[in-house]
């Protein structure tokens, strides 16, 4: 990724958690958090990692309301940011805040046999 690139994207992942946790009032998006914005060098697509609080199910229902306001999110975007063309917004399950979660309960399972003995 180009700076400009890095540069947009953290500006979008400023607006966006502000747009989806004030903006939007769909009921199947859940408490989300925008862990990361990935755009491209050409600044046309972007993909958009959310953390969800929830489990699978709520976790596809915030991704399916999330789909829908695709729109409305991206004519926000474009009236925040002064871009030539506002990227195109594609979201995703960020994985890894549950991977760091798993990995850190592993070690203190390994941990806490070490420390009875």
């Amino acid at each position: 990724m180009t700076m400009r690139a890095n540069r947009v994207g953290e500006q979008m992942k400023k607006e966006l958690s502000e747009i989806i946790s004030r903006k939007l009032k769909d009921p199947r998006i859940g408490f989300v958090t925008v862990t990361d914005v990935e755009v491209t060098g050409d600044l046309q697509q972007a993909t958009v990692y959310i953390s969800v609080l929830g489990n699978d199910a709520e976790k596809e229902q915030t991704l399916l309301g999330l789909s829908k306001s695709k729109g409305f999110i991206r004519s926000e975007i474009g009236q925040r940011i002064r871009l030539r063309k506002t990227p195109e917004l594609s979201f995703e399950i960020d994985s890894s805040v549950a991977y760091g979660n798993r990995i850190d309960s592993l070690l203190r399972d390994i941990k806490e046999p070490n420390d009875e003995q």
